[in-house]
């Protein structure tokens, strides 16, 4: 065959994953969203928490997987902004995916002494409030108004997080001054 034969083939296969890869992000990432959903969660304590009852303060949400390298790897971050954000008003609440299993998030609860409230997801619901959540880890913050300021399917920019967190809490010292 010759070269430029070849070269076109080249050319179309890559192509072809190209638009396959697309594809595939498209349908792994969430909707986007403008406002948090209107959703209660009940987390592994028995607590019953409304999203909308977290408004006026910034709002971590993030789904995760006890078998997701990922998110094991993100949970000492999300541990740290806990500690230096919860005082002045963060909150963050970690969403299981519908297939981990509760046994499997509690004992991860426990032994890496998550402080944050974690919510099981067993029916999918709060996925699919989110815009369809399919992978583990997708974290969004929601401003004190309730708009998703950044949703990320994927690791998230903990640098990019903490400034849009801090952004967010600036208000709240100025005013208690």
């Amino acid at each position: 065959m010759p070269l430029i034969m070849r070269l076109k083939h080249l050319v179309l296969l890559l192509l072809v994953l190209t638009l396959l890869g697309g594809f595939v992000l498209l349908r792994l990432a969430p909707t986007t969203l403008s406002q948090a959903p209107p959703i209660s969660l009940t987390t592994l304590t028995g607590e019953r928490i409304a999203l909308r009852s977290l408004r006026g303060r910034p709002l971590l949400v993030n789904f995760w997987a006890t078998t997701c390298p990922a998110c094991l790897e993100e949970i000492p971050q999300l541990i740290a902004l806990h500690r230096d954000y919860a005082a002045r008003g963060l909150q963050i609440i970690g969403i299981s995916m519908d297939y981990d299993r509760p046994d499997w998030v509690i004992a991860m609860s426990r032994s890496l002494a998550i402080p944050y409230p974690l919510a099981l997801d067993l029916q999918s619901d709060a996925a699919a409030a989110f815009g369809d959540v399919q992978a583990a880890p997708t974290t969004f913050l929601i401003a004190p108004d309730g708009r998703i300021v950044y949703h990320r399917a994927g690791p998230p920019d903990m640098a990019q997080v903490r400034h849009l967190i801090a952004a967010m809490l600036a208000p709240t010292l100025a005013r208690s001054q």
